[in-house]
C-alpha cells in the first residue's frame, strides 16, 4: 500500500517524528497550564488533581495515548539516526538551515533517551508510587522539596531544552515551514519555545524547593 510505503519512507518516518513531537508539546502545554495552579496553594492545585482524576476512563485513555506517542517517537527516531549514520549525511529533502545547532542534533538519541529516563522516574514517583490516601499535592511537595530530586528535575528539563531546540525546528522543517519572510521567526522559536518550558518548569521547582505550599 501507497501509506505504508511512505511511513517507512525516509520523509515517511520525518513526518511521523514531527506528529508525534507536535502532539507531545501540546501534551507539555496542557501540562504547564495546570500546574500554574501550583503557585496559587496546594488547596488549588489538589482541587484540580482531584477533578482530572475523576474521569478515570478518560485518564487511561489519555495515559495510553501518551505512551504510544513515546514509543513511536524514540522508536522511528532511532531507525532515523541509524540511517543518518549509515548515509553520513542531512537526508532532508529542504536543507534550508534556520536555526543551525549541531550540538542538539548530534545529541538527539541521547538527550532523547534522557528525557524517556526522567519521564519514567517522574511518573513512577508522581501516579505509581503513592498511596491511594496521599494527596498528590503532598507527594508533588514532598518530591520538590528534594534537593537532590530536583537536580534530576532541572537535568531533566534542560535536556528537553536541547532536545527541542534542534527538535521544533526539525518538526517545521519536515512540515515545510520554510520561508525567507518567517525565517528570523522560525530561528527564534526554535530557542524561544524550548527556553519557555525549561524556564516555567524550573521555576516550579526551584519555588517548591524553597517555599512550603502548607
Amino acid at each position: 500500500m501507497w501509506f505504508v510505503r511512505f511511513l517507512t519512507s525516509s520523509i515517511g518516518k520525518k513526518m511521523v517524528m514531527a506528529v508525534t513531537g507536535l502532539c507531545l508539546i501540546l501534551f507539555l502545554c496542557v501540562h504547564a497550564a495546570g500546574n500554574v495552579t501550583i503557585f496559587v496553594g496546594s488547596a488549588v492545585f489538589q482541587g484540580y488533581a482531584e477533578n482530572l482524576h475523576s474521569h478515570p476512563v478518560i485518564v487511561f485513555i489519555f495515559r495510553v495515548g501518551l505512551l504510544a506517542l513515546f514509543l513511536i517517537h524514540i522508536g522511528v527516531g532511532l531507525l532515523l539516526w541509524q540511517e543518518g549514520r549509515k548515509e553520513g549525511k542531512n537526508r532532508y529533502v529542504v536543507n534550508t538551515w534556520v536555526s543551525k545547532n549541531p550540538y542538539a542534533m548530534s545529541t538527539m538519541p541521547y538527550t532523547g533517551l534522557f528525557i524517556l529516563f526522567f519521564v519514567l522516574i517522574h511518573v513512577f514517583g508522581f501516579a505509581v508510587a503513592p498511596t491511594h490516601d496521599q494527596m498528590i499535592s503532598h507527594v508533588i511537595d514532598d518530591a520538590l522539596s528534594n534537593f537532590f530530586y530536583v537536580l534530576l528535575y532541572l537535568a531533566g528539563f534542560a535536556a528537553l531544552f536541547i532536545h527541542l531546540s534542534h527538535g521544533f525546528w526539525s518538526m517545521l522543517q519536515t512540515v515545510g515551514i520554510n520561508h525567507p519572510r518567517y525565517n528570523t521567526l522560525i530561528a527564534r522559536a526554535t530557542w524561544v519555545v524550548p527556553g519557555g518550558f525549561l524556564c516555567f518548569f524550573s521555576l516550579i521547582a526551584l519555588y517548591l524547593l524553597t517555599t512550603s505550599t502548607y
